[in-house]
């Protein structure tokens, strides 16, 4: 029955009638709009009726990259009309966040179960089949999907609720995706290979626009291939998909770890003289902060409703612009180390651990396409991603610049780290540093939390299972962040190891290989440089930074 008990799991199924039958008045509906950007099959693929649908792990990826990407939210109206009332959110945040009972409302199962037509079979098919939703449309039971945000069976990547992004929004969901923690750290590139690697820095956002395109090319080839990981898979099989999901779940994992260095380095700056003994145990304030940090944010890592951070991580956009103007405040108003020397024009030895620096900042690739799923009109991605990534690139630049003038060779790997702390510029600028991972941390370690849940069996998908994995997941980021304190080098490690592949490599390589057969040569050439290129980088830029990483421990 529609109602019996699952007690051995904190979820409950839906009727598969009610979503077919909700999902074919949507997409009727979607037909009478007659929208050719928003309404009608995407490609010569789909035009032909081809389909393409993901059973593999993972499925949850669709639904938490949204969150991670404020997708979900365009726009304060949006954010009012889909979340929950004041009351009910209160509820979710403080009792069913927190306590070890089934979830009340209707959501999707993580993992692969029975759905039958019959009310008498319903328990016992739950256990066993292949028949669920498209690909990354399940969500755990600490990630309740809104009742308006459910997703439409077989109506693949045109999915009306997350078409409500304008050109606007998708520009804002981009930049708030690019600037990150990673602009802090472009006055620190210069510093390493001279002002004549910015333009590394120009020719990387060049390839990470013209390798955004491809991404959406693929998106294109096959109606239904929605996510990156199903990029992978229509373009490699299986390995494919599992492959690039490691990978990007890697990136994630790794900004987090960063996440918690940075606040150790800014807070220890702000409170220099904080330490704390336990028995015989001494804490600096290193150490103590990269604690404290890691227990603010571990309660927030159990909540199922993430609006609430989704939409403040979404202000990442006004943080960044309040940071780099605080510095240009403090080296114009307030003169600080204006008068330093020229630097160098060009650092060949440092070049390799600049490439992993710039790179990580157009580390947005595995949310691509999900701006892209939620525009109202596609046809305006290649201008949205184009936008996007200038703006980043301005003021990746604009930091890079003013950063290296003022504080020259004595750059620091976070320029916040080289403001005098007693301007009001330089304490709204690591404040603000301080206070914008804390909001962002349990949305970036979401998506791996939620994958993971995913492998668990039926029956051990329990509150306190959760609650007990997604925990491990921080702490384990702790232990990292105490073992790694190198922000500036774990950065150089990340772009050249990880971003190198997921925002260069693997869109040329997927690229030509779902659209072999229409290739032009010259996209051949191109793909085939830039595959080169990529691998060049990762390579180089791995070993100089796993090696000053070694040199630091000596």
């Amino acid at each position: 029955m529609r109602n019996s008990s699952l007690s051995d799991r904190s979820f409950v199924m839906d009727s598969d009638d009610d979503d077919q039958e909700d999902a074919a008045g949507r997409h009727d509906e979607e037909e009478s709009d007659g929208s050719s950007s928003c309404g009608s099959p995407r490609g010569p693929a789909a035009a032909a009726g081809h389909s393409y649908t993901s059973h593999q792990w993972p499925q949850s990826y669709r639904q938490s990259m949204d969150m991670y990407s404020s997708v979900q939210s365009p726009s304060l109206g949006g954010f009012l009309a889909r979340t929950p009332s004041l009351g009910r959110l209160s509820g979710s945040f403080l009792v069913s966040s927190f306590r070890g009972k089934p979830v009340p409302e209707i959501v999707k199962p993580l993992l692969p179960t029975a759905v039958t037509t019959t009310d008498e079979d319903h328990d016992d098919s739950t256990k066993s089949s292949h028949q669920y939703l498209p690909p990354s449309r399940k969500a755990s039971s600490l990630f309740k999907i809104p009742e308006d945000q459910k997703p439409l069976a077989g109506v693949g990547h045109d999915v009306g609720p997350y078409r409500q992004c304008s050109y606007t929004q998708g520009v804002m969901n981009g930049v708030n995706v690019l600037c990150g923690v990673g602009i802090l750290s472009t006055p620190y590139a210069v510093r390493q290979g001279g002002w004549l690697g910015l333009v590394i820095l120009a020719v990387l956002a060049v390839l990470a626009w013209y390798t955004g395109v491809l991404l959406r090319r693929c998106l294109d080839s096959k109606e239904g291939i929605e996510t990156y990981p199903d990029i992978g898979q229509a373009a490699f099989g299986t390995p494919g998909r599992i492959v690039i999901s490691i990978i990007l779940y890697m990136e994630l994992y790794a900004c987090c770890i960063e996440y918690l260095i940075l606040e150790s380095d800014n807070l220890s700056k702000l409170f220099p003289n904080a330490h704390l003994t336990i028995g015989g145990f001494a804490l600096d304030s290193h150490v103590l902060f990269a604690i404290l940090t890691a227990l603010i944010v571990m309660p927030t890592t159990w909540l199922r409703d993430l609006s609430c951070l989704s939409f403040i991580s979404a202000g990442g956009v006004v943080a960044s612009i309040v940071i780099v103007g605080c510095l240009f405040w403090a080296g114009l108003v307030d003169h600080v180390g204006i008068n330093k020397s020229e630097g160098t024009a060009l650092n060949l030895p440092g070049i390799p651990i600049a490439i992993g620096l710039y790179g990580y900042c157009y580390s947005g690739h595995g949310v691509f396409p999900n701006i892209y799923s939620s525009l109202k009109k596609r046809n305006q991605f290649n201008a949205v991603l184009f936008t996007c990534i200038a703006l980043s690139t301005v003021l990746f630049a604009g930091a890079a610049v003013m950063g290296y003038i003022m504080f020259g060779e004595s750059t620091e790997s976070q320029f916040t780290l080289n403001l005098p702390p007693n301007l009001v510029s330089s304490k709204i600028a690591v404040w603000t540093t301080v206070t914008n991972p804390i909001t962002k941390y349990a949305l970036t370690m979401t998506p791996l939390a939620l994958s993971l849940e995913e492998l668990l069996p039926p029956n051990r998908q329990t509150y306190p299972n959760i609650i007990m994995l997604r925990s491990a997941l921080v702490l384990s980021s702790l232990v990292v962040a105490l073992s790694v304190p190198f922000f500036g080098l774990v950065m150089s490690l990340v772009g050249s190891l990880l971003t190198m592949f997921v925002a260069y490599i693997l869109p040329c390589a997927c690229f030509l290989a779902i659209l072999r057969s229409t290739v032009t040569w010259s996209q051949i050439v191109l793909c085939v440089f830039i595959i080169a290129v990529g691998l060049c980088c990762a390579g180089v830029g791995t070993y100089s930074s796993l090696s000053k990483i070694i040199q630091n421990y000596q």
